[in-house]
């Protein structure tokens, strides 16, 4: 298995919320941010994003009721 770089680890961390990643990928990602803390910081930064746009869609939601 070919070990990813930078640019195909952040692609694949924003498109595993589109879709659901192969086993290959998904192991992929594992190698690759387990040696990589800049990867890491940056699946983070996605969830923590992720989770602030539900929050604020939701109180946006319940605002319109």
């Amino acid at each position: 298995m070919k070990m990813m770089d930078c640019k195909d680890v952040t692609r694949l961390m924003s498109e595993r919320y589109e879709r659901t990643l192969s086993l290959r990928e998904r192991l992929s990602l594992k190698v690759h941010t387990a040696m990589c803390i800049g990867c890491t910081n940056y699946g983070k930064h996605m969830d923590v994003l992720r989770k602030a746009m539900a929050r604020l869609r939701e109180g946006q939601t319940s605002d319109e009721r």
